[in-house]
């Protein structure tokens, strides 16, 4: 039977798409993130959840949630997310009329470190990306090829997984010079493409079995479909593995290798910003922490000086 919050939680996410223009994987993760709060709801006050109750939920409600999540296992930065999943709820519930719940707007975020992104010297993403197309592995020519220019797409242009696997194969029908990508809240970027990018997508578009789909799929898998994010983290798991690599390797570091490249390389800070999509330049900046220990550690390698006092 549906109730009266299933019928709120199902418009709040039509409403977050439409109008907040969410990405489908935050869209997910926020409906998720409010199932489990309005779980741990119903059975902390033994009652059945209705608008009127959320509303009605007192602070220590919040942190008794919290300190659940906490329980569970879940990260200072997942709770910290569930939170504002939970919040944008409770302001959609308003926008319905409904009413307020100040409790919810004053609950302290969970205390978060600040964790950099992590990046790969350029030489090692080479040799990875190297290692997708090794014989070792034991798959198909097409495939090797197609991981390759995957992770040379995703190093080369700075893009998220989710804006890689959801390129089309017209985008690279004639080698283009430039890409739009639609990014989070919709936003579009232009990013230049690499000769080596284009190549390397030439050569597993030549090999590949499949012809483009109903959905028109770059990246496909074994059966044709478009391939998910899923078969994109199995993949580095087994290079990371193979090459006995820190966990730290990801789809995503390879973006984040991308952004602390150029930057080490006197590439502007705002440029970078549009190159990767990014609303603010605080997050940016992130990178410029992780492109000052690099030059720092060219430096000490390089200059006499400071050979000299070492010794």
């Amino acid at each position: 039977m549906t109730t009266q919050i299933d019928l709120e939680v199902a418009e709040w996410q039509r409403w977050l798409e439409a109008e907040r223009r969410l990405a489908i994987n935050t869209l997910s993760a926020y409906q998720r993130d409010v199932n489990k709060f309005l779980s741990f709801i119903g059975a902390h006050t033994g009652t059945s959840v209705t608008p009127k109750l959320l509303i009605s939920l007192h602070i220590r409600d919040f942190r008794a949630w919290l300190a659940q999540l906490r329980a569970d296992g879940l990260s200072a930065h997942s709770r910290s997310r569930a939170l504002s999943s939970v919040r944008s709820l409770f302001f959609f519930l308003d926008k319905k009329n409904y009413g307020q719940n100040p409790a919810v707007s004053v609950v302290v975020r969970p205390k978060m470190e600040k964790l950099l992104p992590y990046p790969f010297a350029s030489e090692l993403i080479e040799q990875i990306i190297e290692a997708a197309g090794s014989n070792a592995r034991g798959k198909a020519e097409w495939i090797k090829l197609r991981d390759q220019a995957l992770l040379t797409l995703l190093y080369g242009a700075g893009l998220r997984i989710s804006e890689a696997l959801g390129l089309d194969a017209a985008t690279f029908s004639e080698k283009p010079e430039t890409l739009k990508i639609t990014g989070k809240g919709g936003r579009e970027r232009l990013i230049p493409i690499l000769p080596v990018v284009n190549d390397r997508i030439e050569q597993y578009r030549m090999e590949r079995p499949h012809k483009p789909g109903q959905d028109g799929a770059l990246f496909v898998g074994v059966r044709g479909n478009r391939l998910n994010p899923a078969a994109a983290q199995k993949l580095v798991r087994e290079i990371r593995q193979n090459l006995h690599l820190s966990d730290k390797l990801t789809p995503h570091a390879f973006r984040h290798s991308f952004a602390t490249h150029l930057l080490s390389s006197g590439g502007d800070l705002r440029t970078i910003q549009e190159l990767l999509g990014h609303s603010s330049l605080s997050t940016t900046q992130h990178y410029t922490g992780l492109a000052n220990n690099e030059l720092y550690s060219v430096f000490d390698q390089a200059h006499p000086r400071a050979k000299s006092e070492k010794k």
